[in-house]
């Protein structure tokens, strides 16, 4: 019984998994903050374009 103890103790295969889901994670959270600081700056850049784009006539 002690040695079943000491083997699983010792058993890091699923330790692995963990970090990578970890590393996912973050990244995850990097990806949604970039894009949340962008998001408003990529708003306004296209508020600006279309107000130019209404003042341009169509052609008749």
């Amino acid at each position: 019984m002690t040695n079943i103890i000491k083997n699983f103790w010792n058993d890091e295969e699923g330790a692995t998994a963990i970090e990578y889901g970890l590393i996912a994670g973050l990244i995850a959270v990097a990806i949604i903050t970039t894009l949340t600081a962008l998001g408003g700056n990529l708003n306004t850049l296209f508020e600006m374009i279309d107000t130019a784009l209404g003042k341009v006539k169509a052609p008749t």
